[in-house]
């Protein structure tokens, strides 16, 4: 964005913004991919400097299930996120649990209802309706959920496994929604318990129905009456809710490819099956399950018969003694209609006692005969699309009941939506409104990617197969903290980098010649054009901009200063000399965790520290005005270049350094009193690094100057 300066009376030609910029603000594609679009740039980018309560509050702004997103989102940001056209994506979602794990979210406050606030009625404790509980409680609205089951969650508790997602982790989620006020009533039907007309006649303004697909859907093939086969969601329901011990077979089949179908093959193994296979009829890339939970799924024994689809279910004295299949030759006819073609003349056949079905699922509306509310032909809710409203006013819809099967985080954004429309509703204003316009940053061309430097990704650590199947607990046991820091480090910031003053640029071209990645370039009109799109944040070309002309977005010299003048003001009531500051990157391997608190806790009082984004972002003016403000010896700690996620960083820390050096050596103030030094990458002492800085310190005689 342009900064208002007052016009340059030179010539030269301009710099030029990207055209992205002209557009407008673009956003980075993670954030533009989420559907309930989660400022994932901000919280991993805090994570990197160890800020993990800032973090956690980005993170809860938009997302009213950090816990549960934390442990089963389908991360649609990830196969987005620019990384991974470097080498790999960002584990975002694994960075978003360990911000719920370790960070001090604060006590949940209850949200005042305000005066204007209206009676809502939720139906369904599903993602969508407690996102949208959520919302309409922070708006102040009285909200009630109500949930036919004896706890709340939906398919978040009935339909996924605890060695995915724990039920305290739920539970905590849960939790915070009730604390703004959302009454949950549980064991309370649609349709027995209640009606949509009662629930008018108790005075609720607005309806949700939230109620998911709570229906699977069954097989026409001969051997469906056999004892032995048994329906996906009805079979996960009573092994997630404890409701009784299932015994399963020895040798379970399972007929489907998706995620339902991965949960219930896994969940069969943990109940004690020797074996177990998945029949589906897609080809592996064809799967609609998730990539990820197909790898976890054959990890642990799991066999997956592609193309194929059932012809009967075989058996012997009412029992099942296994399935008869047909080669599946293609899922979908040339109109893309979902219309399977087999092979009749190729059968196989698999061996087992028990077969479970989990070929899809659809939804209950059998509460809605009485009512007003209109189904389409395929007897599901007649909605508009925009606002998901129903035929009836004052009744909505929203989740996989009014959009079809998807994941939990896009039923959120659903229920979001409806929110919005209902709070429409509720204060008389029209419901539909177009949404706001987004611009994605572009991908990153190939001569930034070549330049860009490889970072590992972290592995989640996770339990040893053989230990996994005996039971149920959770199998991803989340980062420790170097790990999470680590791996928000390999963020590239996108669209995060610098802004440009127009009217200060002189076409000197000193950022065209310095970039070390070539973002800046010469435009065909002879001005500069700086590509904020392909920026990588680094900051060298800020401070060495001779105009200025050239700033930051995420760290600004004002801010930096007065950190600065902060530190030093902290130190100097120690009334101790020789007064120390310490610029400390906090990028690198000690900056944050553990060995940060001892630095913090056990550093002299006479020594201010400061962290930093990075060595390359401190400029000669910081250096210079920690002595001014009143600092006797200045230390610049930094972290290997190889460790470093910035190109040429510790070369350009160093030249500011020995530039800064010598000027303190042409004031007569000693260039000795400025030193640098990088932490290697490796298990160090905490006092040793500790001595690094204070030994030198204490041998520091006190600037007369300032005495």
């Amino acid at each position: 964005m342009n900064r208002n300066h007052e016009k340059s009376s030179k010539s030269y030609p301009r710099m030029m913004p990207s055209v992205s910029t002209m557009q407008g603000e673009a956003q980075p594609p993670c954030q533009v991919t989420c559907p309930i679009h989660q400022d994932v740039r901000g919280y991993i980018v805090a994570v990197a400097r160890g800020e993990f309560s800032e973090a956690s509050k980005l993170i809860m702004e938009t997302n009213p299930l950090p816990s549960v997103c934390g442990m089963i989102c389908a991360h649609p940001c990830e196969t987005k996120c620019r990384r991974g056209q470097v080498d790999e994506p960002l584990s975002i979602m694994a960075l978003k649990r360990f911000v719920v794990e370790h960070a001090d979210h604060g006590s949940p406050k209850l949200q005042g209802e305000s005066e204007q606030g209206q009676k809502v009625a939720i139906i369904g404790s599903g993602p969508s309706g407690l996102t949208a509980a959520h919302d309409l409680a922070k708006m102040g609205h009285k909200v009630t959920v109500f949930e036919h089951e004896n706890a709340p969650g939906g398919a978040l508790r009935s339909g996924i496994p605890k060695y995915r997602l724990p039920r305290e982790v739920l539970q905590r989620d849960l939790e915070a929604i009730i604390a703004l006020g959302v009454e949950i009533k549980t064991n309370t039907e649609l349709g027995k318990d209640l009606t949509i007309g009662g629930l008018k006649n108790q005075g609720y303004r607005a309806i949700l129905i939230s109620t998911g697909l709570p229906l699977s859907r069954g097989l026409r093939v001969p051997g469906i009456e056999l004892d032995g086969v048994l329906l996906a969601l009805p079979f996960l329901r009573e092994v997630n809710l404890d409701r009784q011990k299932i015994q399963v077979g020895k040798r379970v089949i399972v007929i489907g490819g998706g995620n339902v179908a991965i949960d219930v093959a896994r969940s069969a193994l943990r109940l004690g099956a020797g074996r177990v296979h998945m029949v589906c009829l897609e080809a592996r890339e064809e799967m609609p399950s998730f990539p990820w939970e197909i790898e976890a799924a054959l990890e642990e024994g799991v066999q997956i018969y592609c193309s194929k689809g059932p012809k009967s279910i075989l058996g012997k004295d009412g029992q099942v003694t296994g399935l008869e299949c047909m080669r599946c030759t293609a899922v979908f006819d040339a109109e893309g209609r979902f219309n399977p073609s087999f092979d009749k003349g190729e059968v196989s056949v698999i061996d087992g006692d028990m077969v479970i079905i989990a070929i899809g699922q659809a939804s209950d509306l059998s509460f809605l005969k009485d009512s007003a509310i209109k189904l389409n032909e395929g007897g599901q809710l007649l909605l508009d699309a925009d606002t998901l409203a129903t035929s009836e006013e004052g009744i909505f819809a929203s989740g996989e009941v009014a959009t079809g099967p998807g994941s939990a985080v896009e039923a959120m954004a659903n229920g979001r939506k409806a929110a919005l429309s209902i709070a429409r509703y509720l204060t008389g204003r029209p419901l539909a409104v177009a949404p706001p316009a987004e611009i994605e940053l572009g991908e990153l061309s190939p001569q930034i990617i070549d330049k860009i430097k490889r970072l590992p990704k972290q592995q989640m650590p996770a339990l040893a197969v053989p230990e996994r199947v005996q039971n149920f607990v959770q199998v991803e046991l989340g980062y420790d903290r170097a790990s999470a820091v680590r791996e928000a480090r390999r963020c590239l910031s996108c669209g995060l980098g610098t802004e440009y003053i127009e009217e200060e640029c002189s076409t000197c071209l000193t950022c065209v010649r310095i970039c070390p990645y070539g973002v800046p370039i010469i435009t065909a009109s002879g001005s500069v054009d700086i590509r904020v799109d392909q920026c990588q944040a680094c900051g060298i070309c800020v401070n060495e901009c001779p105009a200025k002309a050239v700033i930051l977005k995420q760290y600004q010299d004002e801010e930096v200063i007065e950190r600065i003048t902060t530190a030093i003001a902290n130190a100097s009531r120690s009334g101790v000399r020789p007064l120390t500051v310490v610029f400390w990157c906090s990028f690198s391997a000690y900056a944050t965790g553990d060995f940060a608190e001892f630095v913090r806790t056990k550093c002299p009082s006479n020594i201010g520290i400061l962290t930093i984004p990075c060595v390359t972002k401190i400029g000669i003016i910081h250096l210079l005005k920690a002595f001014e403000l009143g600092a006797d010896k200045v230390f610049v700690v930094g972290c290997p270049e190889e460790y470093c996620p910035y190109k040429e960083s510790t070369s350009w820390a160093r030249r500011k350094v020995d530039r800064a050096k010598k000027i303190l050596d042409d004031v007569g103030l000693g260039a000795e009193r400025l030193e640098m030094f990088n932490l290697p990458n490796v298990d160090i002492e905490q006092e040793e690094v500790l001595f690094k800085i204070t030994q030198p310190a204490k041998q520091t005689q006190p600037d007369p100057l300032n005495g």
